[in-house]
């Protein structure tokens, strides 16, 4: 794998790519990123040759390069890399490696057919960082390292994975050392960030030294100075431009002297650019087609393929391809690649607008034909000029079908948005754009909201497609922070709906984006229409299962009877688990639903069924690797849980990885806040408030707070931060809006919404009249809902106002409801304030022990210094 030729001034480039790799072989392997850039003709590739030589003997290499003309095909460079090194494994062990990521992540690569729902590209990558981790395990003995040219010409979706993998290289024993041209990669989208364990080296151009050494080498130690000093001075020190030049002078037969100083230039036009083109045409016609063939067909060229293209027979490929070779625009046998990127730019540049695009029509024929799928095709397609073609339409709507199978939305997108150029027939256009609407979901929400308005607006959607058109146009509004929007447009459609299973579903996505909304106009009035359309149902189809969801849900954040709850969403379950189109990975309805019954039951003690329906989430989600934002939400909902049960420690575990989850997506989104709120709430009662303001700061969890509602109550949560700080005027201040905002639409759940105990403590010392009037109030709702945790809660609070004898009693009280219930940090806190009050260390005890056991803390503490003062008074 040694060079034709040695490399020049690249010493210090080649003492990091050493040092690299002995760490890579070192004991223990470190992995890393070594990235070189540079302008085209710097040498990166002669570079990363002569790197993979040098690693040859001690480790495991696999290569990739990316191509001008290629950069639209979905994971073209992870196919390069990881294909080679899979097929060394039997399938079975193949299997093996890929675990449960196979139909999620194998159908990328192209290993395996797609199956199962759509996958999240979040869990196609994911599955990619397994399968190079296991890779990385099996080859200890010689580690990976993966070498990437010309990665400015990578696909995204390569591009995406590379940057989130390369970001954990400081964790495995792989080194990635790639290659770009600065200008271009910054351009495009998923370049990646700084990492860790990331070196970045730029290469120059050669010095006059270095390339009268070049020269030399080549054409004889009699090349002059003056001759030498030209060659620098017309190629600019750029050793692929100094080599094409040398071979020139070769080729002419001057001799390297002072003399023919004077034809360089002219020698070195014809090596680039314009001179490379007649160059080729000097070799004939049929040379020169099959050269514009291998440049529309781009890398890895079948010869086959490109005499197809070329109209012409093996025979007359062959001769071709010979003279190419020859030429030195192209190397290789089967398939080829052009000798340097440069030329293949060159030669494509160089193809008449009219025939590149007829040659790439019929290149996407030649591939159909072949059947390699529309998807393969598809890269031709996008290339073809619009010409009112239905065949053609259908062709890339297939491939956007394809694309999204592999969890390449993007590129999905490209075909679906090429299609609308050609343009479709009436009829069919509005179909397209919601094909469209719904491609672009996960990765664009305002631009799905877009294509989705305008296929409603036309004619020719199928009913039960407009239906699905407004429910995911929804989604969309919601997913961009719209949710009053959404419900405007669900009631719109509504409107425009005959009664049966589609107006119902239209019916339950309204009352759910409706209610979900942080403020709105007529609560009240919202839940009495809910109540009215849900309390009769029995849950025979989704529709009426969704409906009955929404109602408990509802029922919860008002505080109405929990058995009434609980009994809406036994209804709206089949067997206690979400029905066949319900689930969480069913498009039709979304996760949604199955979600809000598992956070209903949270709120009202059934802590099992809550636990067993998120830990299904996560299974569910895992298996069809949608490992973004459901995901994120999964492991939040069950921090939610053990939060609800006391278990702080496993609560801020589940709660900062689904925060981690939840930042790869992005910033702002609902699950962010949820996930920060819910984390900020359980350092609070870990008593680690100095760390809940760090993450307060982090998240910005604030004021102006999203039009979503957030779990649990956000001003309340805020409020209960500034009142553990110390700042009593603040929290008394968000604790009170936190009221004014919730009261009037009849919601008085204390569990979701602390506001009215917490305001009441805020206010004990400066108006104990109406802090007690708050407590009173909030324990007359408390009893209202009837959970333990609800009513032992509520009196804890009451008890801060009465004459001490009562107080105690209702200590008691309130710790036998917390006994009875399945919050044990809430238990603990009543007996801390029980053991307070009687004064007894054996309860102080009990309650130290509790707290302890819970991951309290601050609790802990306060226990047995209560303990510890009244065995000193004794």
């Amino acid at each position: 794998m040694k060079p034709s030729r040695p490399l020049y001034e690249r010493e210090p480039e080649l003492a990091v790519a050493a040092q690299a790799v002995d760490a890579l072989c070192g004991a223990p392997a470190v992995g890393g990123l070594l990235i070189f850039s540079g302008e085209a003709g710097l040498g990166k590739t002669a570079l990363l040759t002569e790197i993979q030589a040098m690693a040859a003997d001690r480790c495991t290499v696999w290569s990739a390069r990316g191509g001008e003309t290629v950069t639209s095909v979905p994971f073209h460079v992870v196919r390069q890399l990881l294909q080679p090194a899979l097929d060394q494994f039997p399938p079975d062990e193949v299997r093996d490696l890929f675990g449960a990521w196979f139909e999620i992540t194998a159908p990328a690569l192209g290993l395996a057919e797609p199956s199962g729902p759509q996958p999240d590209p979040q869990g196609v990558r994911d599955g990619l960082d397994h399968v190079v981790s296991e890779l990385a395990s099996r080859l200890s003995h010689r580690p990976p390292l993966l070498i990437i040219d010309d990665a400015h010409w990578a696909d995204g979706e390569s591009l995406a994975w590379l940057a989130s993998f390369t970001a954990r290289l400081g964790e495995l024993p792989v080194l990635v050392v790639q290659a770009h041209r600065p200008e271009e990669l910054a351009a495009r989208e998923g370049s990646g960030g700084s990492h860790p364990a990331q070196a970045r080296v730029a290469l120059r151009a050669l010095t006059p030294e270095a390339t009268a050494e070049l020269v030399r080498a080549i054409l004889g130690n009699h090349a002059d100075d003056p001759f030498c000093r030209e060659v620098w001075a017309v190629t600019g020190g750029n050793p692929y431009e100094a080599v094409e030049l040398v071979a020139k002078v070769q080729d002419h037969e001057l001799a390297p002297l002072e003399e023919s100083a004077g034809l360089l230039r002219e020698l070195g036009a014809s090596a680039r650019g314009s001179g490379l083109v007649a160059r080729l045409e000097r070799l004939g016609t049929n040379a020169n087609r099959f050269a514009w063939a291998a440049a529309v067909l781009g890398t890895e060229i079948s010869q086959d393929l490109a005499a197809t293209l070329a109209g012409m027979s093996p025979a007359e490929a062959a001769d071709c391809t010979a003279r190419l070779r020859d030429a030195r625009i192209v190397s290789g046998f089967d398939p080829l690649e052009f000798v340097h990127p440069l030329i293949a730019t060159a030669v494509y540049r160089s193809i008449p607008p009219a025939t590149r695009t007829a040659m790439h029509g019929r290149a996407a024929w030649a591939i159909t034909r072949a059947g390699l799928g529309a998807a393969a095709a598809s890269r031709h397609l996008l290339e073809v000029h619009p010409d009112d073609d239905q065949e053609l339409v259908e062709q890339l709507r297939e491939a956007a079908g394809q694309h999204l199978a592999v969890g390449a939305p993007e590129a999905a997108r490209r075909c679906l948005e090429r299609a609308m150029q050609e343009p479709p027939r009436p009829q069919v256009r509005a179909t397209l754009l919601y094909e469209l609407g719904c491609a672009t979901l996960l990765s664009s929400p305002p631009t799905t909201v877009q294509h989705l308005r305008a296929a409603l607006d036309l004619p020719g959607l199928a009913d039960e497609v407009r239906v699905d058109a407004t429910f995911r146009l929804a989604a969309a509004l919601s997913h961009n922070n719209q949710l009053k929007e959404a419900a405007l447009a669900l009631a719109a459609e509504t409107g425009r709906t005959a009664p049966g299973p589609g107006r119902m579903r239209l019916q339950a996505a309204h009352f759910m984006w409706e209610g979900m909304q942080a403020a709105e106009d007529d609560g009240p009035g919202r839940s009495r229409r809910l109540a009215a359309n849900a309390d009769h149902l029995t849950g025979r189809n989704n529709a009426e299962r969704a409906l009955l969801t929404l109602r408990a849900f509802d029922a919860m954040l008002r505080g109405e009877d929990c058995q009434l709850v609980v009994d809406l969403c036994e209804r709206a379950l089949v067997d206690g688990r979400p029905a066949r189109g319900l689930g969480w990975t069913d498009t039709e309805w979304g996760f949604e639903f199955p979600t809000t019954v598992g956070i209903t039951y949270a709120f009202t003690d059934q802590l099992d069924r809550a636990e067993a329906l998120f830990s299904e989430a996560v299974r569910a989600f895992e298996i069809s690797g949608w490992s973004g934002a459901h995901l994120a939400f999964a492991h939040t909902l069950l921090g939610l849980v053990h939060r609800r049960r006391g278990r702080l420690v496993e609560a801020e575990g589940f709660l900062r990885e689904g925060l981690r989850l939840a930042d790869r997506v992005g910033s702002g989104l609902p699950v962010n806040w949820i996930a920060a709120c819910l984390l900020i709430d359980t350092v609070l009662a870990r008593g680690r408030v100095a760390e809940a303001r760090t993450i307060a700061d982090r998240y910005n969890f604030g004021m102006p707070y999203p039009s979503a509602m957030v779990m649990p109550d956000a001003p309340c949560v805020r409020g209960r931060l500034l009142l553990a700080e110390g700042r009593t005027k603040e929290a008394v201040a968000e604790l009170e809006a936190a009221g004014h905002a919730l009261e009037p639409r009849g919601r008085f759940n204390g569990i979701w919404a602390p506001w009215a105990g917490d305001l009441a403590r805020a206010l004990a010392e400066e108006d104990p009249g109406r802090a007690a009037h708050l407590a009173t109030s909030a324990r007359v709702h408390a009893e209202r809902f009837g959970t333990d945790t609800a009513i032992g809660e509520a009196l804890r609070c009451v008890a801060l106002f009465a004459r001490p004898e009562e107080a105690r009693q209702l200590l008691a009280d309130a710790v036998r409801h917390l006994e009875a219930s399945p919050s044990a940090y809430e238990h603990a806190l009543a007996r801390v304030d029980y053991g307070i009050a009687i004064r007894s260390r054996r309860e102080l005890a009990r309650a130290q022990k509790l707290a302890t056991a819970c991951g309290a803390e601050a609790l802990a503490t306060r226990a047995h210094q209560a303990r510890a003062s009244i065995r000193s008074a004794e």
